[in-house]
């Protein structure tokens, strides 16, 4: 059966972990696991790596107590292998390097390698359970957020507020996608667990000071002789116009059908009430509603979801904020000029 990911979790007001939440506990996980004897440290270092596997793979408790480690983890990729069962298929999860190296290194601890030969990650599933909700109520959570499915859950809302498509993260989590798949054609099994890849890698780097990243495929090239106009059609069915230099069109290697990624600085984005005059010129404009804001001295941030589900983060000045005069639960459209929107195309390889 199908886990409701998106009515039950994607929505406003549930009960999950954050990502600072979910820092705030792994470092808690991490100095409880250091602790003790060594004999303590082996076994805690176990609890450690099954948090990990649901933290970051969105595993669930009992396909990990499963996982033969040595023979489920592709060192070189950095994915772990689910086998299927009871209906369900096989699965390659996309961890990162920086959590598929921190595997290989305790792989690479003898004492450590030599304890999980032994005992193997099958511990009693209540045990993990108490672990877990001990860690939570050490960060001052309320036990119950911690357990493992609801970790599980928080990195599912953790996927889609990073703009991963829903078919893609029921993808990765081994869920049945067929049906909510066939709504977005252009995009098979291997481009959803490419979008899973991309933004699993690039969360570990944290390079980008982007806040708003879409997918979608070219649909449309219209090449000038300085600039080039690409059309996108974004998951949610969106279209998406980018201006880029002839340059970068080249080294992008861009085609009709590409999937590439397009991201856009909250600072870029433009704000307005549904009906305004402002959107007719826009390049790229996305109706839909504001869901949280946030007032700092300076500047307002505004985090909107469109119609197609997507979640816009964008920021405004005071002054620009206070004649706007928008509030939570505002009708509003967004609105971005297509020099804006900077496209990528070497993390995912062409479909």
């Amino acid at each position: 059966m199908t886990e409701p990911i998106h009515n039950d979790v994607a929505q406003p007001g549930n009960d999950f972990l954050n990502s600072n939440q979910l820092a705030a506990m792994e470092a808690s996980f991490r100095a409880w696991a250091e602790a003790g004897r060594t004999d303590k440290r082996l076994a805690r270092r176990r609890i450690l790596l099954i948090f990990l596997l649901i933290r970051y793979g969105g595993v669930k408790l009992n396909e990990v107590l499963t996982l033969d480690l040595s023979q489920a983890l592709d060192r070189a990729a950095n994915t772990l292998h689910i086998p299927g069962g009871e209906g369900k298929s096989a699965r390659n999860i996309a961890l990162g390097e920086h959590i598929g190296g921190e595997i290989r290194q305790y792989l690479q601890d003898q004492a450590f390698c030599a304890y999980l030969t032994k005992n193997g990650l099958r511990v009693d599933p209540a045990f993990v359970r108490r672990k877990f909700y001990e860690r939570a109520e050490d960060c001052g959570f309320a036990k119950q957020l911690g357990g493992p499915e609801m970790i599980r859950r928080a990195r599912a809302v953790e996927l889609m507020q990073g703009h991963v498509p829903l078919p893609a993260v029921q993808k990765f989590l081994g869920q049945a996608t067929a049906g909510l798949t066939a709504a977005y054609t252009p995009f098979d099994d291997t481009a959803l667990q490419d979008m899973t890849a991309w933004f699993v890698e690039q969360e570990g780097k944290q390079l980008s000071s982007a806040r708003n990243t879409l997918y979608g495929r070219v649909t449309t090239i219209q090449l000038g002789t300085i600039q080039a106009l690409v059309e996108l059609s974004t998951v949610g069915q969106e279209k998406l116009l980018a201006i880029i230099t002839v340059g970068s069109f080249k080294r992008l290697q861009l085609s009709t059908g590409r999937l590439v990624t397009a991201e856009i600085k909250a600072p870029w984005l433009q704000l307005c009430r549904p009906g305004s005059g402002q959107a007719l010129g826009a390049d790229n404009c996305f109706s839909g509603e504001i869901i949280r804001m946030t007032a700092g001295s300076l500047v307002v941030e505004y985090i909107v979801r469109s119609t197609a589900g997507i979640e816009f983060c964008a920021l405004l000045s005071r002054p620009a904020a206070e004649t706007l005069a928008l509030e939570s639960g505002d009708e509003a459209w967004v609105l971005c000029s297509a020099f804006a929107v900077v496209l990528h195309t070497e993390p995912l390889p062409a479909a």
